[in-house]
């Protein structure tokens, strides 16, 4: 998936998001990074970005790579956040990127899906650091895949 497919993805199913400014950094078959950019429209009372736009960013710096290595798999695999955690270490200015470096999990529990046609879950994690590279965040979310029948 390029930068361009994936905001115009954003814009025609999640426009929020892109309205919001999370982009697309990087993408391959290790790991994923997105960002966002502190501004009027995703900021809180307190002049830092808005945790939710934190957890816009963070979930599609795991679920990209989820759905771009189920596309590239040919299957009809299901794919869906069942449980999310965060923690918030500093306020988040300026331009923040998340990065998921769990390809190779992903990989893994997908292949588990396909050969058992069970469910799987797997958990992965996002950080996000500002552009000193400091963390002001860090989110778990835990995907669960199903192959469709």
């Amino acid at each position: 998936m390029s930068k361009f497919q994936f905001h115009l993805y954003l814009l025609a199913k999640i426009p929020i998001s892109f309205l919001a400014g999370v982009r697309l950094k990087t993408l391959s078959d290790a790991e994923c990074a997105t960002h966002v950019k502190l501004g009027w429209f995703n900021q809180n009372p307190f002049k830092s970005m808005f945790w939710a736009v934190q957890g816009m960013a963070a979930e599609f710096s795991t679920g990209i790579m989820c759905a771009d290595k189920i596309r590239k798999s040919g299957l009809k695999i299901s794919m869906l956040v069942t449980e999310q955690s965060a923690e918030f270490t500093k306020k988040a200015k300026g331009k923040i990127i998340f990065t998921c470096k769990q390809g190779q999990e992903i990989d893994a529990a997908i292949k588990s899906a396909i050969e058992t046609s069970e469910g799987v879950e797997i958990k992965l994690y996002s950080e996000g650091k500002n552009q000193s590279g400091e963390t002001v965040s860090k989110f778990q979310f835990k995907w669960s895949f199903k192959v469709k029948n």
